[in-house]
């Protein structure tokens, strides 16, 4: 049977898809395996797991959970997705400082491939790792930790320098958070107050359709203890009800509105774990430009929406703090993400992207690891400073290339 990903627009190529139990299963197929690629949730929009050989999805790996008090951290199977290890952590008295927009995707996955959250002093899911453990292409096990020579270059590893069996992240004091929702700002608002909106709350979204002179509706997320807002939103008013991101579904499956308080994993993320995240049957594409680049990158995006909001259900906007790890989005610089959830249509979606990536590329943009674009391997390399150091890395632990496969040849390597 052809097994596909989360949303079902990529059919793998091998039918093989092996789930083993242990680390010693793991060493055991990368030994054997002349081409292997490592899957976690299954929630990448592109052929970055895929392989026509071997598969080895993670989900059936042995649970881990150590959590370390003295350090703040806990370290974690490379199975685990966010939604299994935030409840458990809450209860010990901890959390982590970022979630995705939904909980159900794999911890390694989202390192792997630098996904993140939003807030302007949050950085992304990836620089909370302080170590990981993974089994290189010789079928050994490393363990690389911060400030090791290598670890900056493995962290956002795409899955190139090994499988990961293990991560290692950091942990903060569990936190209460309240999540409030303004509708209907003026687009010029938001550009024009962009810094003062985007700092409104310890993370902020807003949402828009790309098809007018609004914003849709802006998500504040504040901690328990930040003063609740009084007034409008430049212009937007409170909403007077729940929201879904996309305006025109049901907002039951999405994480409580209305200010009403709660732990941190059931507010940060948009959507709860009970229920199938956003749309299901989509398509997605996320870009980042600097944030002091922001107001700009708005304003040419917005001049040329008519060319792609026919086949857009929704865009998001979130910002995100710089680190340093060397293929993350953030990488040195404060981003500004527009990310975008397309109706899934491949072959109209695959006629736009290169209208955004376009009007971004005078920002330098970068696209998500995980989701759809278009951009050269040209575009790719001048977007990463140390994209040559990386592939170096890979080599050195992967000195056949049996972790790599045609997505990754033709955008990296």
């Amino acid at each position: 049977m052809t097994e596909t990903n989360w949303a079902g627009n990529i059919a793998y190529a091998t039918s093989n898809i092996a789930k083993p139990r242990t680390v010693a299963e793991v060493q055991a197929l990368v030994r054997s395996a002349r081409k292997l690629r490592p899957l976690g949730s299954r929630h990448s929009f592109n052929w970055i797991s895929d392989s026509d050989d071997t598969i080895v999805s993670l989900k059936g790996l042995e649970r881990l959970y150590r959590l370390d008090r003295a350090n703040r951290t806990v370290t974690v199977d490379g199975g685990m997705t966010y939604g299994e290890l935030a409840p458990r952590l809450d209860a010990d008295g901890f959390a982590l400082a970022n979630l995705a927009s939904l909980p159900h995707i794999s911890i390694v996955g989202a390192v792997s491939t630098a996904t993140h959250g939003s807030g302007n002093k949050n950085q992304n899911l990836a620089a909370a790792v302080s170590a990981l453990e993974l089994v290189t292409a010789s079928g050994d096990t490393v363990t690389l930790r911060r400030g090791d020579a290598d670890f900056d270059g493995a962290v956002v590893g795409l899955g190139a320098l090994g499988i990961v069996t293990a991560i290692t992240v950091d942990v903060v004091p569990r936190f209460e958070v309240r999540q409030n929702l303004y509708i209907d700002l003026p687009f010029s608002a938001y550009v024009d107050n962009f810094e003062a909106i985007t700092s409104a709350a310890y993370s902020v979204s807003a949402f828009t359709h790309w098809n007018s002179d609004r914003i849709a509706h802006v998500w504040l997320k504040g901690l328990a203890d930040a003063p609740q807002r009084t007034s409008d939103l430049f212009g937007a008013r409170a909403a007077d009800r729940p929201y879904h991101p996309i305006t025109v579904i049901d907002p039951t499956p999405t994480t409580d509105q209305m200010g009403v308080l709660g732990p941190w994993y059931l507010r940060l993320p948009h959507f709860k774990m009970e229920f199938s995240p956003s749309a299901g049957a989509e398509l997605q594409s996320e870009y980042f430009v600097p944030r002091k680049d922001g107001p700009a990158a708005l304003r040419a995006l917005h001049a040329v929406q008519g060319q792609f909001s026919q086949h857009l259900m929704v865009g998001e906007l979130r910002t995100i703090a710089a680190d340093k790890l060397w293929l993350s989005s953030a990488y040195q610089q404060d981003c500004l993400a527009f990310h975008f959830t397309w109706h899934p249509d491949w072959p109209a979606v695959k006629t736009v992207l290169p209208v955004i990536e376009r009007a971004l590329t005078p920002f330098a943009v970068r696209p998500h690891w995980g989701k759809l674009f278009t951009m050269s391997k040209a575009d790719i390399a001048a977007r990463w400073a140390r994209l040559d150091d990386f592939k170096a890395l890979a080599t050195k632990y992967d000195p056949t290339g049996k972790f790599r496969n045609k997505f990754l040849d033709e955008t990296v390597f």
